[in-house]
C-alpha cells in the first residue's frame, strides 16, 4: 500500500482520531445538556441522575473515548518531537499508562455510583 508512512499505520491512526473526535462531539454535548436540565446540582440529585443507565453509560463511553482520543494525539506529538531513546521509553510508558489509569478510575467510579455505592 502507498501513502501510509513508514509504519504503514497512518490511515488507521487518522481514522481512529476522527472517529473518537466524532464520538466526543456526540457524547459531551449530551452530558452538558443533560446536566444543565437537572433541577439543582446537589450531591443527591447528581448521584440519582448518574445512577440511571443512560447517563452512566454515556459518561463511561465519554471517559473511554476522551482518554483514547487524547492518547492518540499525544502519540503523534511523541513520534514527531521526542528523539532521544531514553526520553522515548519514558514518554511511551506515560502515554500508555496515564490515560488507561485515568479512564479506569473514571469507569470504576461511575460503575460504583450506578450500582448503588454511597
Amino acid at each position: 500500500m502507498r501513502g501510509l508512512g513508514s509504519s504503514h499505520q497512518g490511515a488507521h491512526h487518522w481514522l481512529l482520531t476522527r472517529l473518537t473526535a466524532v464520538g466526543n462531539l456526540i457524547l459531551i454535548p449530551y452530558l452538558i445538556v443533560s446536566l444543565a436540565l437537572l433541577p439543582d446540582f446537589e450531591w443527591a440529585t447528581v448521584h440519582s441522575w448518574l445512577a440511571k443507565p443512560v447517563p452512566a453509560t454515556a459518561l463511561i463511553l465519554t471517559f473511554i473515548n476522551t482518554f483514547y482520543h487524547a492518547r492518540l494525539g499525544i502519540q503523534v506529538m511523541l513520534e514527531d518531537y521526542v528523539h532521544e531513546e531514553a526520553g522515548k521509553i519514558a514518554a511511551w510508558l506515560l502515554v500508555n499508562i496515564v490515560p488507561f489509569a485515568a479512564g479506569a478510575f473514571g469507569v470504576v467510579s461511575v460503575i460504583r455510583i450506578a450500582l448503588g455505592a454511597a
